[in-house]
């Protein structure tokens, strides 16, 4: 095939990368220890944790792991907000021979459970602020091995217990739990220290699993993406290549300095954050609240930043407080925009700003995280998705699976080194979108222009984008439908300049009538039941749903409907 996108590649950046570099992701992870072990790793509330120290934590933590009869490739459970205990236990994991299977902290105890009992995950590492979720979905699915962390952990002594204080007893924000027979995620390093020498060094191939991360289904629960560490090692490698026109204007001697807000628990924030700045030696400002935007702010006015990574929403936010004007962006040398489309005024407004326009690219879980990006060294808003990264390949296809023409509207299919090998336990969900000759069926609508440009014009799985995080309609739907009361439900999404879509759900009453369930039952019902971004924030109530002739939801009728 033509790749016409080659000629929008910057100098220097090569068509392809050396994917077999490296035998595996920790064999990668291992060099970038030991090769730049005086740096700092990351930043977290004003505690710095340098690579020599991460790389002892995890080995620390991977000892305990194999202790405990964790056998290669089992599934652990990492459920840790952005701090450094988040990055020894990937690495500890990893390099104990085991999977990670990434969830978000403010799960509720429904998903949780399905992610522990879909993975057949045998331990997880998890935050007091979590606790009392695990405690609930330990009812229903056991598990051998739980590790508890706290916020203030790997802070050292002072700072740590003040921070632990500070969440607990100030903020409240660790409810009340029993957990019988946690082990503290400090103690498990002191324990796995003595440990360290039975350690064994698992032979990881490319083929081995590395990460499971789960991501949504349009008709029922999230499901999970295998990703070997060949597909994770080629990403870093294309990411590095992409990015090296931009972070080359890094003055020398300066070690690249990322911010850290995005969750890393997320496809986005994992790869292109944690493991990303990991592998190239750059250090990460690990923020775990990046909701206080003043905060946020507070912090970056302290360091000079290299790098950030974000979403439409978190630049937005940044721009409408005042704070904004108090930071020095004049260290910024690029800012990626993921996740959620960017807004033309808000990138307009960012580059007034910082001076650093915002680059936005295109990317799915099943592709690791990123397909296609704007090139680095552009300065200003293009208004697309960018072009293929290194090694991949995009077409746009008909409902037949042909190619369709340049400007024509068609489904984007992706071939490339970081491609899923399917997913979870579900062949037959795998069978769905991965075409013959290794070509993965996106679910989303583009157009791809001459020089191979890529546009975004429709979602066809009708996925909500919240803050960079995506909503799918069949999940949110599979709750309400168990409500009481409830006879039937859609899920939509509704425009919003806040957070680009909000979550509306539009309800039947059991019998068309009556005042119950009302909102408020429907909200109550939701909060205990789903993660936050993915409760409704608009509720709508009918006698009846739009249908198609063979009683299909018309999901298009009820968006045009507002």
């Amino acid at each position: 095939m033509a790749k016409s996108w080659l000629r929008q590649y910057p100098a220097g950046v090569p068509s392809e990368v050396a994917v077999d570099a490296w035998p595996s992701l920790v064999a990668l992870l291992d060099e970038s220890l030991h090769t730049h072990r005086e740096r700092s790793a990351c930043l977290c509330l004003g505690r710095s944790l340098r690579y020599a120290e991460l790389d002892e934590r995890s080995l620390q933590l991977a000892a305990w792991l194999q202790a405990q009869g964790l056998a290669r490739g089992e599934r652990v459970v990492v459920m840790l907000p952005n701090t450094p205990s988040f990055l020894v236990a990937t690495l500890g994991v990893l390099r104990a021979g085991l999977v990670v299977v990434n969830v978000d902290p403010r799960s509720s105890a429904r998903e949780l459970e399905h992610v522990l009992k879909d993975a057949g995950a045998r331990a997880i590492v998890v935050i007091d602020q979590a606790a009392a979720t695990l405690q609930q979905a330990l009812e229903k699915v056991p598990l051998q091995h739980v590790l508890l962390a706290r916020l203030g952990d790997l802070l050292g002594p002072l700072k740590g217990r003040l921070v632990n204080q500070l969440a607990q007893r100030v903020r409240k924000l660790v409810p009340n739990f029993q957990l019988p027979g946690a082990v503290p995620f400090m103690a498990a390093l002191a324990r796995g220290k003595r440990l360290r020498p039975a350690h064994s060094r698992p032979a990881l191939g490319p083929d081995d699993i590395a990460v499971l991360q789960y991501t949504g289904g349009t008709t029922g629960p999230s499901r999970g993406v295998v990703l070997l560490h060949r597909h994770v090692v080629a990403h870093l490698l294309q990411s590095r290549a992409w990015y090296a026109p931009a972070l080359a204007r890094i003055p020398p001697g300066e070690q690249p300095l990322t911010v850290g807000a995005l969750p890393l628990h997320h496809a986005y924030g994992f790869h292109l954050i944690a493991l990303l700045g990991l592998f190239t030696g750059g250090c990460t400002l690990l923020v775990p609240q990046a909701q206080d935007t003043g905060a946020l702010l507070k912090t970056l006015a302290r360091h000079r930043v290299h790098a950030f990574p974000g979403a439409e929403s978190l630049f937005a936010a940044l721009l409408r407080h005042p704070e904004m004007a108090h930071v020095d962006w004049s260290s910024l040398v690029l800012c990626i925009g993921g996740g959620m489309a960017v807004q033309p005024a808000t990138a307009a407004a960012w580059a007034a700003r910082t001076g650093c326009a915002l680059c936005e690219g295109y990317g799915l879980s099943e592709a690791v995280a990123s397909v296609c990006c704007n090139p680095v060294d552009n300065r200003g808003y293009s208004g697309h998705l960018g072009v293929p990264l290194p090694g991949t390949e995009v077409v746009l296809l008909d409902d037949a699976g042909c190619e369709v023409p340049a400007g024509t509207a068609g489904e984007i299919a992706i071939r490339g080194p970081q491609v899923m090998a399917g997913y979870w336990q579900r062949p037959d969900e795998t069978a769905r979108v991965m075409a013959p000759g290794g070509w993965l069926r996106s679910g989303d609508i583009g157009v791809m222009d001459e020089p191979g440009r890529l546009r975004l014009v429709d979602r066809k799985k009708d996925l909500i984008f919240v803050s960079g995080f995506n909503v799918y309609p069949g999940e949110v739907e599979d709750v309400l439908a168990q409500m009481p009361g409830v006879e039937e439900c859609a899920v939509i999404g509704v425009p919003d300049e806040r957070v680009g879509e909000l979550v509306k759900a539009v309800v039947v009453r059991q019998g068309g009538g009556g005042s119950r369930p009302n909102e408020a039952d429907v909200r109550a019902w939701c909060e205990a039941n789903l993660t936050g971004y993915k409760r409704p924030r608009v509720v709508e109530f009918r006698s009846q749903l739009p249908k198609s002739t063979v009683g299909k939801v018309l999901r298009r009728a009820l968006r045009e409907a507002g």
